[in-house]
This record gives structure tokens, C-alpha cells and sequence, in this order.
């Protein structure tokens, strides 16, 4: 594809994101408001958020290995028309059971477009150009995640409007997207005889949701140590592992436990899981401390996260014409991995007193450190797999980095909850802080203008302590994130796309069974597969370090 095609097909592309991304923060504004108008119990207050993101988290796999199988470009048309349908249903809905389905049918449409948006760029644009979209496609993430509470906020706060916009507003940039990738993308259709694999499919997704909604529930609906606990997470692990026997013996298998013998994406999917639990808990908790511990309204709220929106947006996008430029990619992980300790170590010294002027530079900070390294992390992973298990791989590092997020946002929240308590109760006797309240997320946050001058000042001080004691603990997650970094292995960024490649795969494998040999076939070609193909190892990738260090970076397409 010439430059203009990419450009256009890029813009579908990057609308259907925006709405995956905006589907799952927009509500956290809005939330109170929504419960109240539909009558609705405190319970189901976690359940319209984590229905979302516990379909958009199981189903990631699903759609990525769909992907390796059948034409992206109808995929992504299709989850794009499922989010379309969830978001209709959303905000017509009138009671709250209707409204949580149809945030399930949401999460599937998102899940796809979390998978398939990053699948289909990969397929489309050699990984040496790769760098400057997926810097767009990084500003776009960032956008969406941190500046979805500030329209959220806009629309619950104007009274023409209100909170059935929050799922209405993603209707037209979902269609527009669906008829821009109709006119503007052009992808092959894959005919391929395979089996699709549905017990392995149905334990992933069985054995996921198991463990996300005790981390979901937990400390807030039972106790961290209860026979729910046991339940779940025991049954959790069975049955995730009997996923893992199963696909080990599949010819098909949802995600290729082969593709963790590879090295550069077995690190890069344990460094993903744990940028996002520092992105989705910066993003949540910053929000809610800004309203709590500073009496912020939810407007005003989302306006102060702007620092770290620029942060991302600038540190993404100039990474990735760097990236594009040189062809170095490794030192913007490691510079994002020590951004991003360093950040979430200044958050931790925050406290109701600390001024807007400090908390710009610290949230600039951690947004620079999350730019930087969440998409660079993704085309790392997309370089060093053969084009085959392009689509398994990179929804394997969209999976982990969503769950990170929901694991995240359950723990860090308990955490947040139980120092609320602890403070609240030592400073103001009789009082219940923590409970439902106080759930760090879950629960409904105190209406800092309705409390008696002294009561406020001790819930602002409260709020302000847990949340810098929410940052500590994060800090060293980040940390083993930068450690993990620093072991990946720096390798030249491929000169072709995902579609050559994939091509290139084919015919060396043709050229093996009729007993040639794929040097028979061009240089570059021979160069640029680095791993075997799955079709002629079934063991999976190997690490392709031996070829692909030594092959030379030529001049692009």
C-alpha cells in the first residue's frame, strides 16, 4: 500500500479504536447518575463496568487467532457493528439488567478492536515503518483512556444532553469507521481448511472470567480470604490449565503455546501485563482522588488528567518517527520503563495539600513512561513471530495488558479502601469509612460538598494518603517491568509487511515439500522469515535469533 492508502485505511482504523477505548472509561463519570436513574442497587454499580471489560479481556484471544484464519478486514467490520448494537441498546435501556447485557455485547465488539485494529496495521505495513502508527495509534489510546471520564463528566453535567450520551456518542464514529475501512482497506481473504477449536476457546474464556471476577468482586462483594475466593480462583486455575493441555494437542489452537518459547514475546507479554495495571490504575484512581481529596467536579476532574494525556501523546508519537527514522527501538522501552517507576514514585508522595503545579509533572511523567513503552512493546512482539502468528501474538499482549488493567483496578482499589477505612476510623470515631463507600472505584465516591467542614477535611485527607499508599505499591511493578525490558533483545525491524511475509512463509513452504529449499527463493525473503513457520514446525516459533541478527536492514518497499 502507498503512503495515502495507508493514511485512509489508518483513519478507519484509528475511529474504531477510539470507540473500543472510550466504550470502557466514559461511563466512570457517569456512573452515580446512571444507578440512580434506573433504581438500580450499589451492587450493580461494579457490575456496569466490569461486564465490559471482562468480555473485552476474555474474548481478545478469540478474535486474534480469528484473525490468523479467516479476512481481518470482515472481522473488524463486525466487531465494529457489535459495539454499535451494544452502545444502541445501552442507551435506550430502561432497566439495569438490559443495560449490563448489553455492556457484554459491547466488551465482544471492543474486544475485537482491541485485537484486531494493532492485527491488521501489522498486516498492512512493514514492522521498519511501523513505528510512526503505531505512535498515532498509542495518541489515540491515550485520548481515548484518559480524556473518556472528561466527556463523561461533560455530558452527565449538561442537562439537555445527560447520561444516555455516553453510550450514544461512539454510534457514529463505529459507522463512519466501518464504511472508511470498506472504501479505504484492502486485505486478501484467507481460504484455509482448519477446525476451529471451541473447548480451548470456551476453558480461556471459562477460566479468565473465573479469575477477573474475583479479582472484580473480592474486598468488595466477599472477603479476600472466603470459600468465594476459593471457589473462583481454584476453579480458575483448573480450568486455565486444562486450557493449556488442550491447546498443546490442537493443530489450531486459539493461542500457540509455541509462541512462548519465543523469547522477545515472552517478555514483552509479561512487561505488558504490567504497564497496564500502572495505566489503567493511574487513570481510574487519579480521577477519583481529584474529585475526593481535592473537591474537584468530575469536569474539572478530567480536565486535570490532561498532563498525562499530553505526556502519552507526545513521547508515543515522537518514539515512533524516531523508530521509523532509525530502525532503534529498544532504548524508548527502556526509557518508558524508568519514566513510568519514576512517575508512579512521585504519585506516591501526593496528599490533599499538593498542587496542581507538581501533580502536572508527575502525570506528564508517567504518561511519557506508559508512551513510550506500550505500542513499542506490541511491535517488538510483531517483528520477532512469523507472519502466520501474527494475529495470537499481538492479541496475546493486548490480553495481558487488559488484564493487567482489571487486576489492577480490583487490587489497587482494595487497597485504596482499606487505608480509607483505617485512616477515616483513626481520625474520625464512629465512622464506617471504606464498605461500599470507599471502594477504591467500586463504590460511590463521597459528595465532598454535602459534608460538614471538619468531616470533609478528614475524608480529603483520607482519600489523600490511600492514594499516594496506591502509588507506592504500584511503583515496584513498574520496576520488574523495567528489569523485564532490559532483556529483550534489540533486532532489526523487518522490511516487509505482515501480507509479503505471509506469502514469503507460504512459499518456502511449498518450495520444502517439493524438496527445494527456500534460499532457492529471493534473499530477502530468506532473511526476513527469522522463525519457521507453524506449518512446518508444529513445536511452534524458536527464538529466530540465529538468522535474524545477521540480516541486514534493506530499504522499504
Amino acid at each position: 500500500m502507498t503512503e495515502r492508502q495507508i493514511l485512509q485505511a489508518m483513519s478507519g482504523l484509528m475511529a474504531g479504536m477510539f470507540v473500543a477505548i472510550l466504550a470502557g472509561t466514559v461511563v466512570a463519570n457517569a456512573l452515580p447518575r446512571i444507578i440512580t436513574d434506573l433504581g438500580a442497587s450499589q451492587s450493580s454499580y461494579t457490575w456496569v463496568v466490569t461486564s465490559e471489560l471482562l468480555a473485552m479481556t476474555a474474548t481478545v484471544p478469540l478474535w486474534g487467532k480469528l484473525s490468523d484464519l479467516y479476512n481481518k478486514k470482515l472481522l473488524l467490520q463486525a466487531s465494529l457493528a457489535l459495539f454499535v448494537v451494544g452502545s444502541l441498546v445501552a442507551g435506550f435501556s430502561q432497566g439495569i439488567e438490559v443495560l449490563i447485557f448489553s455492556r457484554v455485547v459491547q466488551g465482544i465488539g471492543a474486544g475485537g478492536l482491541t485485537a484486531l485494529v494493532q492485527v491488521v496495521m501489522a498486516a498492512v505495513i512493514p514492522p521498519r515503518r511501523l513505528g510512526k502508527y503505531a505512535g498515532i495509534f498509542g495518541a489515540v489510546f491515550a485520548v481515548g483512556t484518559v480524556a473518556g471520564p472528561l466527556i463523561g463528566g461533560l455530558l452527565v453535567d449538561t442537562s439537555w444532553l445527560g447520561w444516555r450520551w455516553c453510550f450514544f456518542i461512539g454510534v457514529p464514529f463505529a459507522t463512519a469507521a466501518i464504511f472508511l475501512l470498506q472504501r479505504t482497506l484492502s486485505l486478501p481473504t484467507l481460504r484455509r481448511d482448519v477446525k476451529i477449536d471451541y473447548l480451548g476457546a470456551f476453558l480461556i474464556v471459562a477460566g479468565v472470567c473465573s479469575l477477573l471476577i474475583w479479582t472484580s468482586l473480592a474486598g468488595n462483594q466477599f472477603d479476600w480470604a472466603s470459600w468465594q475466593t476459593a471457589v473462583l480462583t481454584g476453579g480458575g486455575v483448573l480450568l486455565l490449565v486444562a486450557a493449556v493441555i488442550v491447546e498443546t494437542r490442537v493443530p489450531e489452537p486459539v493461542i500457540p503455546m509455541g509462541i512462548f518459547r519465543n523469547r522477545t514475546v515472552t517478555l514483552t507479554t509479561v512487561a505488558s501485563l504490567l504497564v497496564g495495571l500502572a495505566m489503567f490504575g493511574g487513570t481510574v484512581f487519579l480521577s477519583q482522588y481529584f474529585q475526593v481529596a481535592l473537591g474537584k467536579s468530575p469536569t474539572v476532574a478530567g480536565l486535570m488528567s490532561l498532563p498525562m494525556i499530553f505526556g502519552l501523546l507526545v513521547s508515543s508519537t515522537v518514539a515512533g518517527q524516531l523508530i521509523t527514522a532509525t530502525g532503534k527501538w529498544k532504548i524508548y522501552l527502556v526509557v518508558g520503563g524508568v519514566a513510568m517507576t519514576a512517575g508512579l514514585a512521585m504519585l506516591a508522595t501526593v496528599d490533599a495539600d499538593t498542587g496542581f503545579g507538581l501533580l502536572s509533572l508527575y502525570m506528564a511523567v508517567l504518561g511519557i513512561g506508559v508512551g513510550l513503552l506500550m505500542q513499542n512493546l506490541v511491535l517488538a512482539a510483531q517483528n520477532d513471530v512469523p507472519a502466520a502468528d501474527l494475529g495470537a501474538a499481538t492479541s496475546v499482549l493486548s490480553f495481558f495488558r487488559s488484564m493487567g488493567g482489571t487486576i489492577g483496578t480490583s487490587v489497587l482499589g482494595a487497597i485504596l479502601a482499606n487505608r480509607v477505612a483505617s485512616e477515616m476510623s483513626a481520625n474520625l470515631p464512629g465512622a464506617e469509612g471504606g464498605g461500599e463507600g470507599g471502594g477504591g472505584g467500586h463504590g460511590a465516591v463521597p459528595d465532598i460538598a454535602m459534608l460538614p467542614a471538619p468531616v470533609r477535611e478528614v475524608v480529603q485527607d483520607a482519600y489523600g494518603t490511600a492514594t499516594a499508599d496506591l502509588f507506592l505499591v504500584a511503583t515496584p511493578f513498574a520496576a520488574i517491568a523495567l528489569i523485564v525490558v532490559l532483556f529483550i533483545k534489540e533486532k532489526p525491524l523487518k522490511t516487509t509487511s505482515g501480507t509479503e511475509r505471509l506469502a514469503e512463509e507460504a512459499e518456502a513452504a511449498r518450495l520444502q515439500e517439493a524438496g527445494e529449499t527456500p534460499e532457492e527463493t529471493s534473499g530477502e525473503a530468506a532473511a526476513e522469515l527469522g522463525a519457521e513457520p507453524r506449518s512446518l514446525a508444529k513445536d511452534g516459533p524458536r527464538d529466530a535469533g540465529e538468522t535474524q541478527d545477521e540480516a541486514p536492514v534493506t530499504p522499504a518497499r
